[in-house]
C-alpha cells in the first residue's frame, strides 16, 4: 500500500504561481511507479492534469495546463511536484496525486492504484 501526501496548495491571484509536491509517507520504491496529477472542482467531474513515466522521460498534459503547468520528479527525494504558472480562476480545484504500478505514462484515473488526499488551489480573479 502506497500513501501519498499532496502539499503547497493555497490562495494566489490569477496570473500567479504556486507549486505542488507529493510524496509517499512510508517506504516505497518510488522509482516503481509512474505518477500523475488529476484535479476536481466543486460540481465538476475529476479531470486529468499532468503525468509522468516512472524515469521522468516522458511527460503528458491535458490541453487546458498545456505551457502553464509542468510536471517533474526527483526520483532520489521520493517526491512528484507540479510547477504551475499564468494561473486562471478555472484552475481552481482540489489536486491529487496518483501513483500508477504501469511505468509509462498513464493519463486515464481508472489505471492509477494508489491516492493522496488532496490539495486545495484557489485562484482568485
Amino acid at each position: 500500500q502506497v500513501q501519498l501526501v499532496e502539499s503547497g496548495g493555497g490562495l494566489v491571484q490569477a496570473g500567479g504561481s504556486l507549486r505542488l509536491s507529493c510524496a509517499p509517507s512510508g517506504r516505497t520504491t518510488f522509482s516503481s511507479y509512474s505518477m500523475g496529477w488529476f484535479r476536481q472542482a466543486p460540481g465538476k467531474e475529476r479531470e486529468f492534469v499532468a503525468a509522468i513515466s516512472w524515469s521522468g522521460s516522458s511527460t503528458s498534459y491535458a490541453d487546458s495546463v498545456k505551457g502553464r503547468f509542468t510536471i517533474s520528479r526527483a526520483n532520489a527525494k521520493n517526491t512528484l511536484y507540479l510547477q504551475m504558472n499564468s494561473l486562471k480562476p478555472d484552475d481552481t480545484a482540489v489536486y491529487y496525486c496518483a501513483a500508477s504500478n504501469i511505468r509509462l505514462v498513464v493519463t486515464t484515473d481508472r489505471l492509477y492504484s494508489y491516492w493522496g488526499q488532496g490539495t486545495q488551489v484557489t485562484v482568485s480573479s
